[in-house]
């Protein structure tokens, strides 16, 4: 396990790779590559200031932010693809992709653990105890998935692939000159044009499953949106596309919550004593209420986004 001490030393390191001066904008009428650049310039430096955060683990909204930046650069990358030289950008886009994975399930344990440690707080001193029991094998797998994720926050490969997005920002990326606005338009249209054909494709009792891929193409809508924050007036569609992006994400919370909690259950097996079982199918059936709820609240966060649009 790498001490607190290294941590900081190496985030001091990657901070250091950057090298960047000014922070780049791109005006209104820039290329859609400009724009692209722009906001990998914003979220870079976004990345590598909850950078140390993140090493240290002690507050879980430096691992947060630091997702959110990796995400949303390799948004931009894909929200820009027909605009950039794709034998650059793909490969670039690729690494974010496995550094996101490789922050992700630390990030979804401390949601998924907070959560439950928040329900169970009501609970009486014995059903708390049967809690923490029930509870324990998410800890130990936190465990594991930060050593993981330190891992890679120190490996040759992370180093690279900072130093790889610091030059990107820093001369003009690879791709066409086309217009800025009118393209920047074109492209939040082709990804809410998407979204809206996959909501008329559910039927009146879609799954689980759909509403979550619902989400994931509500969150290529936001993120386009924001690429042409600085050329659009695209708030009112930010505003109702998260709302929408949050609805669903508690709706996928909740599912993924209950069945965690099932699987806790069933790992104990002869250790799941009657307290333990009654913890979790309380726990279980508040999950269940939540489901229920931001599954009937999302069509009207859908309506708000169409209006948006």
């Amino acid at each position: 396990m790498v001490s607190a001490g290294q941590q900081v030393w190496q985030s001091r390191d990657v901070a250091g790779a950057i090298g960047l001066d000014e922070p780049i904008t791109a005006g209104r009428d820039a290329p859609v590559r400009e724009h692209v650049r722009a906001g990998l310039d914003v979220r870079l430096r976004a990345m590598v200031r909850h950078d140390p955060g993140t090493r240290l683990g002690e507050d879980p909204e430096e691992l947060h932010q630091m997702r959110v930046s990796v995400r949303r650069m390799r948004a931009m990358l894909r929200s820009g693809r027909p605009f950039l030289d794709q034998d650059w950008s793909e490969p670039l886009r690729a690494e974010l992709g496995w550094l996101g994975r490789a922050l992700g399930p630390v990030r979804d344990l401390d949601v998924l653990i907070d959560r439950l440690r928040q329900e169970t707080a009501d609970l009486d001193a014995e059903e708390r105890a049967a809690a923490a029991r029930l509870l324990s094998g998410l800890e130990v797998e936190h465990g594991e998935a930060r050593f993981e994720l330190l891992a890679a926050l120190d490996s040759d490969r992370y180093m690279t692939l900072v130093q790889s997005l610091a030059a990107a920002v820093r001369s003009e990326l690879p791709g066409s000159d086309l217009d800025g606005p009118d393209e920047l338009r074109r492209l939040v249209d082709k990804e809410y044009r998407k979204l809206r054909k996959a909501v008329g494709k559910l039927g009146d009792d879609p799954s689980d499953e759909e509403l979550h891929a619902l989400r994931i193409r509500g969150k290529r809508l936001r993120y386009t949106a924001e690429l042409a924050e600085s050329a659009l007036d695209v708030k009112p569609l930010l505003k109702a596309a998260k709302r929408f992006q949050d609805v669903l994400g508690e709706h996928q919370d909740a599912c993924v919550a209950g069945q965690r909690l099932r699987d806790l259950l069933r790992a104990l097996g002869d250790g799941a004593d009657g307290t333990v079982a009654f913890v979790a199918g309380r726990l279980v059936e508040r999950e269940e209420a939540r489901r229920r709820d931001r599954r009937a609240e999302w069509p009207a966060a859908w309506q708000d986004l169409s209006n948006a649009a």
